[in-house]
C-alpha cells in the first residue's frame, strides 16, 4: 500500500512517489543481485533505505523549484535511519547510499558528505531539520516495505552521521572501489528510467543471445569455414572487409555481449543489422544502441548524471563505442556498476583503429581492465599495425589468445582498388562528371563535417538532377536513421529501394569517416581526402564492396587527394602520418591486399603509446589508486574529440520538453562541447544546448561554423 503518495521522489514531467521509487528500485536490486551474486536480502534493505531521506522538506521543496539556504543532501538524511538495520549489515548499506550521486569526499561541487562536514558548520542540524516530525513519515513509508520499525531519537540519529562520517574516512584511506555502490547505482538508474515499467522490462535481462545465425558459410567468406571452438577465452582477427570477420567474432561469444565500433556514428547501422539477423532465433532480443548522450562523460558543470548505460544493465546485446567503456579504467561515475554489468560478458572491439594516440591508450587499458574483471575480448581489425598487434596480446597472454589471419592466397581474391593520387578537389570534378556521364555511384569521403558540407553543396549546384545524399554525424537522429536507411537502399523488409546504394543509376554520395565502418554498401568510384592508412583502407572497403563470381579479379578505381602539411589543416589527423600513408600507397596501380600489413607497419613504426596512467584509477600492475565511494576526474572530456553533448534546434525546444525519451532522442543532434557550451542548455532529458534554427539544414545537418564568427570556409567549396 503507497502510503503518503503527496511525498515524491522525482519532480516533473513524472512527479513519480517516493513509495513506488523505492519499490521498483528494490524489485531492481533483487534482480541484479541474485545476477552479480550478491545476498539479495541485504541488496534489498539497502535499496529500500537509499532514498528513504527524501521524506525530508527541504528535499520536497527542491522538487518545485525552492532553493534550500545550503546544500541538502538526501543521502545523508537517508543514513539517520541506520539504526532499523542489522549491525553486520550497515557496512554495506552505507556503501550503497551514501555515495550513489556524489563522491563522499572531493566531489565537484563539494558536496560530499565530508565536504559539507567540513565547509558547513551546521551540516548534521541542518539535515536533521524538524527530524520528529518528517522521520514519522519516512518510519510510515517504510513500514509499506515490511520493514519493522520504531521511533528513532535525534540522538540516535546524530550517532548513525558520527558512524557514517568514521566510515567514509577510513574508506578513504583504502583503494578499491565498491560493488555495494555500483549495485545499487545501477539499480537505481535502471528503475528512474524505466518508472512503472521496471518489473516489465526486468523480465528481458541478463539473457544469452542465441548467435546460431553467424554459424553460416559461404565460400566468398572464407572466414566462416574457420573453425571458432577453442578453450582460449580471447580472440585476434585480422583480415579484410567482406571476410566474414563479424561473423567469426560473434561466433566466438558465449555470453551476453558488448558490441564495438569506433565511430559513434556508425553504430545506428550495426544495430538495425543485428536487429534484423537476431530477429528469427531471438524474437525478444533485447538490444540497446548508446548514442553520444550516454557517455560516461560528465558534463562540465558535474550535475548532469550520465545514466544510460546503468538503464541498460543486463541487456542481451549492447552496441557501443569503447570511449563509453572507458569510464571503468578511469573512475567515472557509475563506473562501478558497468563492471558489475560487464563481469563475465563477452566484449567484441570490432575495426580498432589507431588513427590517435588518446585512441590508442584507451582501447590497450580497456584490453587490460576487461580480461582481468573476467571478460573475454574478441577483437577484429583489417588495419592493425603489427606493433599494437603485440602490445595487445602480450596483455591478454599469447597463450589465452586464438589468433585468425587470412592466407595470402585468400587475400588475393581481395584485390579490388586501383589506387589514383589526384592534387586537389578541383582536378575531382572531371572525375565526378564523367562517373555521372556514365551512370556510376560516386562516393566522396571528407575528414571533417564543415569540408563535407561545402562539397556537398557544389555538387548539388553542379548536378541538380542527380540523387545526392549528404551523411555524417551531426544531423537529428531522425534524420541520420533515414539518411542511413536510403543510403543502404532496403525497406524494412529488406528489398531494394533502388536508391544509391540499390540504385542502378548515377548518384553521389558526400560522406565523412562514418561510412569506414558497419555501413554495407558499394559504390563503383570514391574520391577521398587523404586519412592515416588504415582509416583509408576501411573507406576503400565502401566501393567495390560486393563479391561474387563475376566481381571476384575486377577492381574499380579510388582517388586520393594530397594531404596538407599545415597541423590545423589536417585535423582531426597528424600531418606526419598523413605523409606517410599517402606516400604508403600505390598510384595509378592495384593495391594488392597481401601488401597492406607491410603498407601499414611502414607508416606506423612505432607507436608512442599515449600515458593514461596518471589519470586512470586502474594501473598496469592491476591495483586501483583511486578510494572506494569516490569518481575519478573528467580527462576524457578534455582529451577526446568526440560527440560528447546534444542539440537541439530552438523550434523543438517545446516538442522537446513535452515527448517521452525515445522521441526526445530522436530530436536531439550530437555535436563537440567546446563549439556550443555558450549556447542556452536546458535541464530536462539529456540536457541539450539549444542551436539558432539557423544553424541546422534537414539536408545539410548542423554547422557549428554557424554558431561561431566565422561562418563558413568557402576554401573547401568544391569546384
Amino acid at each position: 500500500m503507497n502510503k503518503h503518495p503527496e511525498i515524491k521522489a522525482k519532480g516533473a514531467p513524472e512527479w513519480t512517489s517516493l513509495y513506488d521509487h523505492l519499490l521498483h528500485v528494490k524489485i531492481a536490486v533483487e534482480k541484479f543481485a541474485s545476477f552479480t551474486g550478491h545476498p539479495v536480502e541485504l541488496a534489498r534493505v539497502g535499496a529500500i533505505f537509499h532514498d528513504i531521506g527524501k521524506t525530508h522538506p527541504v528535499f520536497q521543496r527542491q522538487l518545485n523549484k525552492t532553493r534550500p539556504s545550503q546544500p541538502f543532501r538526501h543521502e545523508i538524511s537517508s543514513l539517520f535511519f541506520l539504526p532499523l538495520i542489522k549491525r553486520e549489515w550497515q557496512d554495506a548499506v552505507i556503501e550503497m547510499i551514501i555515495a550513489h550521486h556524489k563522491s563522499m569526499i572531493r566531489d565537484r561541487k563539494g558536496r560530499g558528505i565530508l565536504d559539507l562536514d567540513e565547509s558547513e558548520p551546521d551540516n548534521l542540524a541542518f539535515h536533521l531539520g524538524e527530524w520528529e516530525k518528517w522521520s514519522a513519515t519516512a518510519l510510515e513509508i517504510l513500514q509499506c516495505f515490511g520493514i519493522h520499525t520504531r521511533p528513532i531519537s535525534s540522538k540516535e540519529a546524530e550517532a548513525a552521521y558520527e558512524q557514517v562520517l568514521e566510515f567514509c574516512e577510513n574508506k578513504y584511506r583504502e583503494r578499491g572501489y565498491s560493488e555495494w555502490r555500483g549495485l545499487l547505482m545501477g539499480a537505481d538508474h535502471f528503475a528512474s528510467a524505466m518508472i512503472m515499467k521496471s518489473e516489465e522490462k526486468l523480465e528481458n535481462l541478463f539473457i544469452k543471445p542465441k548467435l546460431d545465425f553467424f554459424s553460416r558459410k559461404h565460400p566468398l567468406y572464407p572466414l566462416s569455414y574457420y573453425p571458432s571452438e577453442s578453450e582460449k577465452p580471447h580472440t585476434m582477427v585480422v583480415a579484410c572487409t567482406g571476410a566474414g570477420k563479424t561473423d567469426f567474432l560473434f561466433r566466438r561469444c558465449r555470453g551476453r555481449v558488448f558490441y564495438t565500433l569506433p565511430f559513434q556514428a556508425s553504430i545506428n547501422a550495426m544495430y538495425f543489422r543485428l536487429q534484423k539477423e537476431l530477429k528469427n532465433d531471438n524474437p525478444n532480443l533485447n538490444i540497446k544502441v548508446l548514442h553520444a548522450a550516454s557517455s560516461l562523460i560528465e558534463a562540465e558543470d558535474g550535475d548532469r548524471e550520465d545514466i544510460v548505460l546503468q538503464k541498460h544493465i543486463g541487456t542481451s546485446i549492447k552496441v557501443l563505442t569503447p570511449y563509453q567503456m572507458a569510464g571503468i579504467a578511469l573512475g567515472s561515475k557509475g563506473f562501478e556498476a558497468l563492471i558489475l554489468d560487464l563481469r563475465g560478458c563477452d566484449v567484441i572491439l570490432d575495426e580498432v583503429h589507431t588513427y590517435s594516440e588518446v585512441s590508442q591508450a584507451i582501447v590497450l587499458k580497456l584490453v587490460d581492465v576487461l580480461s582481468r574483471i573476467g571478460c573475454r575480448l574478441h577483437i577484429g581489425t583489417a588495419t592493425m599495425p603489427t606493433i599494437l598487434y603485440e602490445k595487445i596480446k602480450k596483455i591478454l597472454g599469447a597463450e589465452h589468445v586464438l589468433e585468425a589471419k587470412l592466407s595470402d592466397e585468400e587475400l588475393n581474391a581481395y584485390d579490388r582498388h586501383i589506387i589514383h593520387k589526384i592534387d586537389g578537389w578541383n582536378e575531382s570534378s572531371d572525375i565526378v562528371k564523367k562517373a555521372i556521364s556514365a551512370g556510376q555511384k560516386v562516393l566522396i569521403v571528407c575528414n571533417k563535417v564543415s569540408t563535407a558540407q561545402q562539397v556537398f553543396k557544389g555538387l548539388k549546384t553542379a548536378y541538380p538532377s542527380t540523387p545526392a545524399l549528404l551523411l555524417h554525424s551531426r544531423f537529428k537522429r531522425k534524420h541520420r536513421k533515414e539518411k542511413e536507411k536510403r543510403l543502404i537502399g532496403l525497406d524494412d523488409e529488406g528489398k531494394p529501394t533502388k536508391e544509391f546504394n540499390t540504385s542502378n543509376e548515377a548518384c553521389i554520395v558526400v560522406s565523412t569517416q562514418v561510412v569506414e565502418v558497419s555501413l554495407d554498401i558499394s559504390f563503383d568510384l570514391m574520391i577521398t581526402e587523404c586519412a592515416p592508412l588504415d582509416a583509408m583502407i576501411q573507406r576503400f572497403g565502401r566501393v567495390n564492396r560486393k563479391r561474387n563470381e563475376n566481381t571476384i579479379g575486377k577492381t574499380k578505381p579510388i582517388f586520393i587527394i594530397t594531404p596538407p602539411e599545415g597541423i590545423k589543416e589536417a585535423r582531426p589527423y597528424d600531418p606526419d602520418i598523413l605523409k606517410c600513408s599517402y606516400e604508403a600507397l600505390p598510384n595509378n596501380e592495384i593495391l594488392h591486399e597481401r601488401s597492406l600489413q607491410e603498407k601499414i607497419d611502414s607508416v606506423f613504426t612505432e607507436i608512442n603509446f599515449l600515458k593514461i596512467e596518471e589519470h586512470a584509477v586502474f594501473k598496469e600492475n592491476g591495483s586501483w589508486s583511486i578510494s572506494p565511494l569516490m569518481n575519478g576526474n573528467s580527462w576524457l572530456m578534455e582529451v577526446l574529440e568526440i560527440d560528447s553533448v546534444v542539440c537541439i534546434v530552438n523550434a523543438d525546444i517545446g516538442a522537446y520538453l513535452d515527448a517521452p525519451f525515445q522521441k526526445r532522442m530522436q530530436m536531439e543532434i550530437p555535436a563537440r562541447y567546446f563549439p556550443v557550451r555558450h549556447l542556452q542548455r536546458l535541464e530536462e532529458g539529456n540536457c541539450p544546448f539549444v542551436i539558432p534554427d539557423e544553424a541546422y539544414d534537414d539536408e545539410l545537418g548542423f554547422s557549428q561554423e554557424a554558431v561561431k564568427e566565422n561562418k563558413f570556409n568557402e576554401s573547401s567549396q568544391f569546384c
